[in-house]
């Protein structure tokens, strides 16, 4: 394709809705991409807004107001401060996160329907549509559940079933009910202002499949898929009372679409931004657009949207749309209603002080052409493997050593050797092969060569000993002392220009520990186009006091992370819990051939060389202790039974087991987790009483 030169880049990152806070998945698929292309845009000194702000309207939002007994706005209120404050604390760079409540918000996307009204462009379409007798109002498609047609998942939504993935119409579902009042509602018309995609798809295949071939794989083919088919005019409008209402007369009761208010969200925040120069940012030929997203607003951010823009005139286009896929949480796909995430602010509560480890490990797993998987293990042997082994390492040896020999001054580079022009030639190609990954948003095989750069000077410095060529400077022969004092202060040198190089390179993706990392040379500035220099830091240039620019994350931290996510399974298995069906029915008689009675535990013991056995001594009133031997040493110590009551069937034939004579069996009851439970008298009963 062709090469366009930009003045300026306008880059967007999808607008989180406000309905809960922000997780890993978000994280990877769309706001760390997109926060590494415009700092790196930013140390290029290009001109580029980085535009954001809260989605706020829509179903989901008043779903939870009411079952939480708020209004919408409390609920967007909550959420938009804790992922706006989340956003900033994790060093997503926004020039601006505003939300779709806002006054200009409601003004600019009200505008543009208007104009799209007035111009011609909406068709007016009466269909049906469900509605819930009961609560009086109809329904949009999150408002119905049911069962869905292909999968038969019994809680699919309206418009899509989130266990298998379709795309479903309301009328589709099985058994459709009401998410308000639990009814089955009824089919009634009512009036919808429509955008006719069909009428756009032809000049979409040509923009699209003919003149942006460059995008990814993933969201070229799923436009193609649905360009493929005949595209449907889509209704712009809903029945709704949570939403910018429609400006035009006979609108009464509906509200804006969410997908048509919320990407116009872009245009309003950067109106909020620059009031008076906004225009260029979306009108202006020479700017380009870039759209950061996940791959589920694909057809939204590329088929409807710029059909909008389109249609209304006057505005670019996206010049790419590098949508990731999903990435999952230790093997599991993320779940907000399960709570089966890692959210953002917890992570920065959890670990403080740790930015950049997490975007380090979501960019090193970037789900960037398949879905990925994040795992607590391997966040763990990243940090400690990576940034403290490799890139920590190398930085904490050469400011220390710096520190112990030269005061931590630079000191004079002297004679190169092969070694170090092998080190200094390898890093010669990084600054272009890092911007040519950026520049096609290969992020995480751009973070990788950036990580290859600190191997790199791992290598030089453990290659060249510094420390035991300095035992040199104790020498009685000056000619070897001044010789060694060389050659240390060349490697020393090169050394820190290395790192200096590494704090430019990294701090698209890691921009707390780049400032730490510059503080520490002493360095206030740094730009793109220094990279590859071996004259960043000047001979006799002060450093400042080392740190440690990465710390180990140790089994027990990580082990806090998993145990919070095991409990969360379990309650997701609690909630979930149905009682087994129950068995056939039986006679009567063959009940009462089972001999319940009331035993006593007088000892309990663990059985030898069994893992899950516990050998019971039960007075069964008979005179005569009984021995039973039974499978609950998992979820028992054997003193917590010592001296209770139990239950236990007397007649069943003996058996052995590990060689004990078991004499019957304790019943217990067994849990939805599969723990065991031994049953219990609410009273006192003589050991031996029968039970029926």
């Amino acid at each position: 394709m062709e090469q366009k030169n930009y003045k300026r880049t306008t880059v967007t990152a999808a607008l989180p809705y406000a309905n809960g806070g922000v997780h890993i998945g978000h994280l990877a698929g769309v706001y760390v991409p997109a926060d590494i292309y415009v700092r790196y845009l930013r140390l290029k000194g290009q001109d580029v807004k980085f535009i954001c702000g809260s989605d706020e309207h829509g179903v989901p939002i008043t779903i939870r107001a009411k079952k939480e007994g708020i209004t919408p706005q409390d609920v967007v209120d909550r959420y938009h401060k804790m992922i706006k404050d989340s956003f900033a604390e994790f060093g997503i760079s926004f020039d601006i996160y505003s939300r779709t409540t806002s006054d200009m918000h409601t003004r600019t996307a009200s505008d543009f329907f208007k104009k799209l009204y007035e111009d011609g462009k909406l068709i007016e379409k009466t269909s049906k549509q469900y509605y819930d007798e009961e609560a009086h109002q109809f329904l949009a498609d999150r408002y119905i559940t049911g069962e869905c047609p292909h999968c038969h998942n019994p809680k699919a939504y309206g418009d899509q079933c989130e266990k298998c993935g379709s795309d479903l119409d309301p009328t589709e579902l099985i058994n459709p009910k009401s998410a308000i009042s639990g009814s089955q509602p009824v089919l009634k018309d009512t009036k919808n202002w429509y955008l006719p995609l069909n009428e756009y798809q032809e000049w979409l295949k040509e923009w699209i499949l003919e003149g942006h071939k460059e995008w990814r794989p993933n969201v070229y083919g799923q436009c193609k898929s649905w360009l493929d088919l005949d595209l449907q005019p889509r209704a712009m409008t809903r029945d709704l009372d949570w939403g910018i209402p429609v400006p035009v007369d006979g609108a009464d009761g509906k509200v804006l679409y969410v997908w048509f208010d919320a990407p116009i969200g872009y245009i309003s925040n950067t109106k909020e931004l620059l009031p008076d120069d906004w225009e260029k940012w979306w009108k202006g030929p020479e700017t380009k657009l870039v759209h950061f997203i996940g791959k589920d607003n694909i057809v939204f951010h590329c088929i409807v949207f710029p059909a909008m823009l389109k249609a209304h005139g006057g505005y670019i286009l996206p010049e790419n749309v590098p949508a990731n896929e999903f990435l999952n949480l230790e093997n599991d796909k993320i779940s907000t209603s399960r709570n089966w995430a890692v959210w953002l602010h917890e992570y920065l509560t959890d670990m403080p002080g740790k930015q950049d480890v997490l975007r380090y490990v979501l960019t090193a797993n970037a789900p960037e052409t398949k879905d990925n998987n994040f795992t607590w293990k391997d966040f763990q042997e990243r940090n400690n493997n990576e940034l403290v082994a490799v890139y920590g390492n190398f930085v904490n040896r050469a400011l220390q050593l710096t520190k112990k020999y030269f005061d931590g001054v630079v000191p004079e580079c002297g004679t190169l050797t092969d070694t170090e022009r092998q080190a200094l030639d390898e890093f010669k190609g990084v600054k272009d092969k890092v911007e040519s990954l950026l520049n096609i948003y290969k992020f995480r095989d751009a973070q990788k060569e950036v990580m290859n750069l600190a191997r790199i000077g791992n290598k030089y410095i453990t290659d060249c000993e510094p420390w035991k060529v300095a035992k040199g400077f104790k020498s009685d022969d000056e000619s070897v002392r001044k010789e060694a004092e060389e050659r240390v202060a060349t490697i020393l040198y090169v050394s820190l220009q290395l790192v200096a190089n590494l704090a430019i390179a990294f701090e698209p993706f890691l921009p707390f520990s780049s400032k730490r990392l510059r503080d520490m040379l002493n360095i206030s500035d740094c730009k793109w186009d220094s990279i590859g220099s071996t004259d960043i830091l000047a001979s006799g240039h002060q450093l400042a006091e080392p740190e440690l620019l990465f710390e180990k994350i140790e089994d027990e931290t990580i082990n806090l992370q998993l145990n919070k996510l095991e409990e969360t399974k379990k309650a997701n298995e609690a909630a979930n819990y149905k009682a087994a069906p129950i068995k056939e029915t039986i006679a009567f008689e063959d009940f009462e051939k089972l001999d319940i009675r009331v035993g006593h535990v007088k000892n309990c013991e663990k059985v030898k060389k069994a893992n899950k056995l516990l050998k019971f001594t039960i007075d069964d009133g008979s005179g005569t202790d009984r021995t039973i031997v039974s499978g609950i040493a998992k979820f028992y110590a054997p003193e917590e039974l010592i001296g209770k009551d139990v239950l236990f069937i007397a007649n069943l034939a003996p058996r052995k087991l590990m060689g004990i004579e078991s004499c019957g069996m304790i019943l217990s009851a067994e849990n939805f987790d599969g723990s065991l439970s031994v049953t219990s008298l609410l009273r006192e009963v003589k050991p031996g009483s029968c039970v029926g």
